[in-house]
């Protein structure tokens, strides 16, 4: 992973992290790169390091540290997934909106054509400020909102050009995470009254990620950690190459003392290992209705359990009434389908 030849390099602070966000000529985020990859010599880049707002804010979730969090996306970020999404689409031009006449006005308005839940007006409005300010939206519902097949979500008043050269990117944005928020709502209401949180995974669309995340939570689910960066989940692989779940458990409080630290485990006797341990947390990876009630009992509230692996619509409130604080899915952000929108144009 190497960062781009040119470009000017900034720094962002995501948490206790530095990131580097390389940036092209145009202003735009073209990676985020961890410390460990951070372009050696900055200044040969033709760049400066500068501090920069933070890509996301975080609201504590039910955990103090970071495993299960509340991600806000920032308008910095918004407007790196506008500008690369705009960029693979207007390329050099939109040729076909040049046919228009440049001081042509239009009124157009995008609905719904499915029930669902709306997620993604930061993305909308930002793909229509990057093309021309002069655009007005009058938006009719609010993210987070059940929509009806055929309401009207919102308006668009400005030049015809704007108006069609970003209705494709701005839908595109609204589709998907409408569609990640209507299936989130859909899982939650299958576990309301039980007390347990869904939670989503790192199965997300490559550069929007918390753009995902953030459509979990309007959806009435909860975030997992961002990346590999903020919480400690210390797997099989892990295991094995550490010599035991303790062995992982004591370095990882060595090498990052402020992290949370979750341990995977496939049996009982592992569990008991890990609570022996003193982890935050404990994934259950695909255990049986009566092994997850089983771990209820021995963990007896010392630390939190997270089921995880094989979780249908069908099993879900089953596992729920386990016992258990978490259940992790990846079918929350992974299997989700896009809502039917549709903008009609009126000049």
């Amino acid at each position: 992973m190497r960062p781009l030849p040119l470009g000017v390099a900034r720094c962002a602070y995501m948490d206790s992290h530095r990131y580097y966000l390389i940036i092209d000529d145009s202003g735009s985020v073209t990676q985020s790169l961890p410390p460990q990859y951070a372009p050696p010599g900055i200044n040969s880049h033709r760049g400066e390091l500068l501090q920069s707002p933070p890509l996301f804010s975080r609201i504590p979730g039910p955990m103090t540290q970071t495993v299960s969090q509340k991600i806000e996306p920032s308008a910095e970020l918004v407007r790196s997934n506008v500008r690369a999404a705009l960029a693979e689409d207007v390329g050099s031009g939109d040729i076909t909106a040049a046919l228009i006449a440049a001081d042509s006005q239009a009124t157009a308005t995008v609905i719904t054509r499915e029930d669902g839940v709306l997620c993604g007006r930061a993305w909308v409005n930002a793909v229509f400020a990057e093309l021309d300010p002069a655009v007005v939206i009058d938006w009719q519902a609010r993210d987070g909102q059940a929509i009806t097949a055929g309401e009207s979500l919102f308006t668009l008043r400005g030049p015809a050009r704007a108006l069609l050269t970003g209705e494709r990117a701005a839908l595109n944005f609204l589709q998907l995470l409408s569609g990640t928020a209507t299936t989130c709502r859909r899982y939650a209401q299958l576990v309301a009254g039980t007390g347990v949180k869904l939670l989503d995974t790192r199965k997300t669309i490559p550069g929007l990620r918390v753009a995902q995340k953030y459509a979990v939570t309007c959806g009435g689910c909860h975030n997992h950690r961002i990346g590999l960066f903020d919480a400690f989940l210390i797997k099989e692989n892990h295991i094995n190459a550490c010599g035991s779940i303790a062995a992982a458990v004591k370095a990882a409080r060595s090498h990052a003392p402020d992290m949370p630290v979750e341990v995977e485990v496939e049996t009982l006797e592992e569990l008991q290992q890990a609570l022996a341990a003193a982890c935050d947390r404990v994934m259950l990876d695909n255990f049986s209705l009566e092994q997850m009630a089983t771990a209820v009992d021995l963990a007896g509230g010392r630390v939190e359990l997270e089921a995880s692996g094989n979780v249908t619509a069908a099993t879900l409130r089953p596992i729920a009434k386990t016992g258990v604080n978490y259940i992790s899915i990846g079918a929350l952000t992974k299997d989700c389908k896009a809502l039917d929108l549709s903008m009609r144009l009126q000049s």
